[in-house]
């Protein structure tokens, strides 16, 4: 009797098999088997769940004996040995910049603006701002972990149109995003409008002339610009996420273009992000945050405590992943509210303490649907959740980030996380 030996099978949703099989593909298993599952599902009751999981079952022992497949440890070695020294081919094209941007549009390496050619000149000239090899290897980007060399950054950032000392910041952004707690697979991959927010601090920002002062998440300011869609550009061009495909956003939102600010270090009463961190003030970072959206938050309150109250009620609301997992929500504190708690005496780990008090929500404010997402995710350290259980809206206080960033205004923002998703921080080294 032949042995057979390991086969393996992936099951997804109708309306997710484009993702299943783009991810499959990219992971060098193109012929993978799919076992099917209806969509949508979450509407079902127990027993029709119960008889499309028996279904899903026969799929599979189907799809499992049937099919010739390889061990799942065959994709991982492709991955594993793919070499990551390739260096990018050259592409001829007229010199025309609308045939430029036709080409781009048909081969989906763009994000829907004009971009900037990538000419042998622009890269060597991006290249010049390191120290390091072009096929070195940076990070492998989810969800088709492709090889973000130092070249390949280098492309993507001309595309965006970044000035070629810009490249600093977008490795170390590289290196950040593919931080395991950063959880990249789940970002590129999910239904959330989830975006990725670039946080830049230390004298580079000076340097770079990256906005923190008035309009600092809107439009108008080169470097913000373009490094947040530099950074888009190789999450989609290196790690695959095609809108559509890998990149399954329901709606979506417009920090997928581009979301990048530096923090308004001298109007901070406080310590800034990157020392907050670990680095010294001297030493020049960027941090990665995966954001669902901004929400302004508009009060000429003048007391600390009406400040604290009406940002807590802001952040609780039944719709959010942060309550169901225990995320990390962020808080971008105009300098005048900044001002008006720092006078009433808080330090930054206060207004953390009483943010974390003050959001805990009741789990009754949730759809019953989704308290159930929340017990699966949270039993294990809140213990029976019911729908009185004040849930966090982060595991601890230290959990909510605080930056000050803005212009003169009584506005500050909250900005939910994804939810499953911790931010990173690394250190831009410059000529290294």
């Amino acid at each position: 009797m032949a042995k057979l030996g390991p086969a393996a099978v992936t099951i997804c949703s109708s309306a997710f098999v484009k993702l299943g099989r783009a991810q499959s593909s990219a992971l060098g298993y193109p012929d993978l088997p799919i076992a099917v599952i209806p969509h949508p599902f979450s509407s079902l009751t127990r027993d029709e769940v119960r008889e499309l999981s028996a279904q899903c079952a026969e799929d599979v022992a189907r799809l499992v004996c049937d099919a010739d497949t390889a061990s799942p440890d065959a994709a991982a070695a492709i991955v594993k040995h793919s070499p990551s020294a390739e260096r990018a081919a050259l592409v001829t094209v007229s010199d025309d910049l609308a045939a430029i941007n036709t080409l781009f549009r048909e081969r989906r390496w763009g994000d829907g603006l004009p971009v900037v050619p990538p000419t042998v000149e622009r890269i060597e000239q991006m290249l010049r701002h390191t120290r390091r090899a072009p096929d070195e290897l940076i990070a492998r980007i989810a969800p088709g972990f492709g090889t973000a060399t130092v070249e390949r950054i280098a492309i993507n950032a001309v595309l965006a149109g970044c000035d070629p000392d810009y490249l600093p910041v977008l490795i170390a952004a590289t290196k950040a995003v593919a931080a395991r707690e950063f959880n990249l697979q789940g970002l590129q991959t999910t239904t959330d409008p989830v975006a990725v927010w670039l946080i830049v601090n230390g004298p580079i920002v000076q340097r770079l002339g990256i906005n923190s002062g008035v309009n600092c998440l809107g439009q108008g300011t080169w470097a913000n610009a373009t490094l947040g869609r530099a950074l888009r550009l190789i999450l989609q061009n290196v790690g695959g996420a095609l809108p559509g495909e890998m990149d399954r956003a329901t709606q979506g939102q417009p920090g997928k273009f581009t979301f990048c600010c530096a923090e308004n270090e001298a109007r901070n009463p406080w310590t800034p992000l990157h020392v907050e961190r670990g680095f010294a003030p001297e030493r020049s970072t960027v941090t990665v945050v995966g954001a669902e959206g901004t929400m302004n938050m508009h009060s000429y309150a003048r007391h600390a405590d009406d400040i604290l109250r009406v940002i807590a009620d802001t952040m609780a609301h039944g719709p959010s992943n942060e309550y169901v997992h225990g995320g990390e929500p962020w808080i971008v504190l105009s300098p005048e509210h900044a001002d008006i708690l720092h006078q009433f005496g808080h330090t930054k780990d206060d207004v953390k303490r009483r943010l974390w008090e003050q959001s805990k929500m009741a789990a009754g404010r949730m759809a019953p649907e989704d308290m159930g997402r929340a017990q699966a995710s949270r039993t294990g350290v809140l213990g029976a959740i019911g729908p009185d259980t004040l849930l966090t809206i982060a595991p601890e206080p230290a959990g909510i980030g605080i930056i000050v960033a803005g212009g003169p205004g009584a506005h500050s923002v909250y900005v939910p996380s994804f939810g499953n998703t911790r931010s990173v921080t690394r250190e831009v080294v410059c000529n290294a």
